[in-house]
């Protein structure tokens, strides 16, 4: 854990990254290294091998794009009704699109999927991800290689072209030369602090979370406003923004009747962690900047994600994306096979009545691209809630209970206390149409998706650790002392 002394005296936690190149090895990245108060960061190969460059020198060696960047200039696609599946792959061949937080458990699915539609595709990613990893001491269940070794695969095997900027996007000037240098028509933002548990775990970690994820999506819509103002931005939100209200939710905007007057506004939130609310400010701020400056963007809200295998993933091994399991960053589903591979409880929080939309990983990727292929209009806002089905925690339980017994495998659920502060019995029922409308052909739940799920975890059972799975994480504990480790949290 490192820390640094904030302004007013106290400590505040800043993750430590360090990313070195190696002299000699050419490669299409951008290298960031930030400690305490240093960052600095240089084109690798280009200036001199693992050689660090000052802000102010970088700008002025970078003026000419041409040297900086090996990256063609794409065309941009055209506006208007729906595009198939079809038209898509074919107006995408050449388009740039930069995904931040690539190296991620979506980030890097959707990055190659994108790459293999013919769209040029950029990685942002501070590679922080990993970071928290070593800090937890958790591992993914899955042994995912470095990025580097990941996008130097997937280049070979593909014939396709992906490029690699490492750099932190809180850091404005390394953002704003990734965006001068690759000059983007469309910006996929996944690149923030994606665990509810991870905020919860000490007064530092929720700082962190909030001023990763609300300043880094602040400035990337500064710099779409300043370098790109064409540019589409395809955000991941969450159906966590809106809580669990007593009504139906709808798709980002609701029709109000009061005291005889009729209004469309956007739809209440009611976030249950600081992550969440972090989401919910992202949500904000892109609403004014449309507003304000006519930025064009859609907003994702994304239910609970399950699977780990998209077609791209699964030509090589070392393009297989990462599975997290432990109660930190491993969600409802994945945990669930995971522990039923391991013949561990299944671990249901309180009365497992708890409700959510969820999807497939595959539909993921599915609906960033349909996102990008029907763009929204300058000065727009949208909202779709990206999920395809519903399903309570017990639900889930049952369904891994029944597909592990088919496979010979004893599998139980037990209840424990839950670490959150939430309904465990609800109602809820979520609109979501617009990305079916839009052509999204989504990946149901199914027998068959579990068994797979089931002997993917059963491969990969040597790398589980039994103390991580069950939650250390408590929303009403959470304290202003710094954890090293989030088992040193008790429920």
């Amino acid at each position: 854990m490192s820390s640094a002394c904030c302004s007013n005296g106290m400590a505040c936690f800043k993750p430590r990254l360090e990313v070195n190149s190696t002299a000699g090895k050419a490669t299409n990245s951008v290298s960031l290294r930030r400690t305490h108060n240093f960052t600095a960061f240089g084109k690798q190969n280009l200036f001199g091998g693992s050689r660090f460059v000052s802000f102010s020198t970088f700008g002025s060696q970078c003026r000419n794009r041409a040297k900086f960047s090996p990256m063609a200039v794409g065309v941009r696609g055209k506006e208007g009704k729906p595009i198939t599946r079809a038209e898509s792959e074919e107006s995408a061949k050449g388009k740039k699109i930069m995904v931040i937080g690539g190296d991620g458990y979506c980030g890097w699915a959707t990055a190659l999927h994108l790459s293999k539609q013919g769209y040029q595709v950029a990685i942002v990613d501070s590679l922080v991800r990993r970071l928290f990893d070593q800090q937890l001491g958790i591992d993914t269940l899955t042994p995912i290689v470095s990025i580097q070794k990941r996008i130097k695969r997937w280049n070979q095997i593909s014939g396709k072209q992906l490029d690699l900027l490492v750099g932190d996007i809180c850091d404005f000037d390394f953002l704003a030369e990734a965006f001068k240098s690759f000059e983007p028509e469309a910006v996929v933002h996944f690149g923030e602090q994606r665990s509810a548990p991870y905020s919860m775990i000490d007064r530092g970690r929720a700082v962190y979370t909030q001023h990763n994820n609300v300043i880094g999506t602040l400035n990337v819509l500064f710099a779409i406003k300043e370098f790109s103002p064409e540019c589409h931005l395809v955000k991941l939100g969450t159906m966590g923004e809106y809580g669990t209200p007593n009504i139906d939710i709808e798709e980002g905007y609701i029709t109000i009747n009061h005291n005889g007057r009729t209004d469309t506004l956007p739809y209440p939130k009611q976030a249950s962690s600081f992550y969440h609310l972090s989401k919910v400010h992202d949500s904000h701020n892109i609403a004014f900047t449309c507003k304000a400056w006519g930025l064009r963007a859609t907003d994702l809200n994304q239910g609970v994600v399950y699977g780990v295998m998209t077609p791209e993933t699964a030509m090589h091994e070392e393009l297989i994306n990462r599975l997290d399991y432990d109660g930190v960053f491993g969600t409802a589903l994945n945990r669930f096979c995971v522990q039923a591979a391991v013949g561990h409880p299944l671990t249901v929080y309180g009365k497992g009545g708890q409700t959510r939309g969820y999807l497939d990983i595959r539909d993921t990727v599915q609906c960033v691209e349909l996102a990008i292929a029907n763009p929204a209009n300058r000065g727009e806002f949208r909202v779709f809630n990206q999920f395809t089905e519903q399903f309570s925690v017990n639900d889930l339980a049952k369904a891994v209970t029944k597909a592990g017994e088919k496979l010979g495998l004893e599998v139980r659920a037990i209840s424990v206390p839950n670490p959150r502060v939430e309904a465990e019995e609800h109602y809820y029922n979520a609109k979501h149409t617009k990305l079916t409308e839009l052509g999204l052909q989504p990946h149901f739940l199914s027998d068959g998706l579990l068994d797979s799920l089931l002997n993917f975890a059963m491969k990969y059972s040597d790398r589980v650790d039994m103390a991580r799975i069950m939650p250390a994480v408590s929303w009403k504990k959470i304290g202003v002392k710094p954890r090293t480790d989030a088992s040193e949290v008790k429920l």
